[in-house]
């Protein structure tokens, strides 16, 4: 803040652009004027004057106010000021401060959208995501229905909550908050009783669009922490909707994935078998195999492979095989059986590209 205001006015002559520090000499009906120490007198008048009244009322001669300069010499021989833009552009100097001290802040939620909730810090708007919200605070909305993930998010209105400054940048105006990352102490301390490769034992409390979180504990009657089970770490198979494998209210056993920034992530089919273990035994490059088209991508098409012996192993035919995207629609039906043959697998990677084989 002491590098941004030029206390030293002896020192260095002012520029356009610069904030410094004045000492309130004489009030007007519409102007008002500065002692810049060394320098010319300053003045705020005119529209600056306009949108800074509120705060310029209130001072008193001999006040002293930080304020930026406009115009090193206007008309009248004075250095025009505006305190307005001194005041944002030292806000913004203490947001990325604060940032960078992670200091924790409490916030008046004023609205909510879609996209999560607005706030006010220091006269900036603010913005906290959906996604940086706690575990508690986040709303679990089955399906991911927009509308009532808006109507969750508006009972924080008028709420305080404590956040952290997660993305700050004057020049694009943006300051982004984050529930999630002002953590919580006694959280912080849970998890240290925890492991990545930790079996756990929990109940499933929401599922999402993006995946299920599951509530857990270490002994019978502790507090509970949740978690996240990432769509893809529900099962080896593709997963459209994680409704499909797991239910609000089941039981399951998962293992911990990760533990970072006070957060858990799980995964179910970590202890389940892989289903590409062994299958460079069972299938090579060339061999013929049957499959069901399990999705239509513009990319290409996915197929399951209907062998008993090979359930949840899924290929690609890249979109490349058909030329277009609607050549690849008149040839492939959802849900219909095909031969295809193997042009390539990567039992390491879970990848498998299949060619259709033209029917005779």
């Amino acid at each position: 803040m002491e590098e941004t205001i030029q206390k030293d006015n002896f020192l260095k002559l002012p520029r356009t652009g610069d904030i410094i520090e004045g000492r309130v000499v004489e009030k007007g009906k519409s102007a008002i004027f500065l002692d810049l120490g060394n320098f010319k007198t300053g003045i705020i008048y005119g529209r600056e004057y306009q949108v800074a009244k509120d705060t310029l009322k209130d001072l008193k001669i001999g006040d002293t106010i930080p304020a930026k300069i406009v115009d090193v010499e206007n008309d009248e021989g004075y250095v025009e000021l505006s305190i307005f833009e001194a005041g944002r552009e030292l806000a913004w100097e203490q947001l990325k401060q604060k940032k960078e001290k992670g200091e924790t802040l409490k916030v008046e939620i004023q609205k909510a959208n879609k996209g999560g909730l607005l706030a006010e810090v220091s006269g900036i708007p603010a913005f906290l995501p959906v996604s940086q919200l706690s575990t508690e605070h986040y709303p679990r909305v089955e399906g991911g229905d927009s509308m009532k993930i808006l109507k969750e998010l508006q009972k924080f209105i008028g709420q305080e909550l404590e956040v952290k400054i997660f993305d700050v940048s004057e020049r694009d105006e943006k300051l982004i908050l984050s529930e999630k990352a002002n953590g919580n102490p006694k959280i912080q301390e849970m998890l240290e009783s925890y492991k990545v490769g930790d079996i756990i034992e929990g109940e499933i409390t929401a599922v999402l669009e993006f995946g299920a979180f599951i509530r857990f504990s270490k002994e019978p009657g502790e507090e509970f922490m949740e978690g996240l089970i990432h769509i893809s770490e529900l099962d080896w198979q593709l997963i459209e909707n994680p409704a499909d494998i797991v239910k609000v209210g089941e039981k399951v056993k998962a293992k911990i994935i990760d533990i970072s920034g006070g957060k858990v992530s799980l995964s179910l089919k970590a202890l389940k078998k892989d289903p590409w273990e062994g299958i460079d035994e069972k299938y090579k490059k060339g061999d013929i195999a049957k499959g069901k088209v399990t999705k239509l991508n513009p990319f290409g098409a996915f197929v399951q492979l209907t062998s008993k012996d090979t359930p949840n192993i899924q290929g690609l035919i890249h979109i490349s095989e058909f030329g277009t995207q609607s050549a690849m629609q008149e040839k492939l039906e959802i849900d219909k059986e095909y031969d295809f043959e193997i042009i390539s697998i990567s039992p390491a990677e879970h990848k498998m590209s299949l060619k259709l084989i033209a029917e005779k």
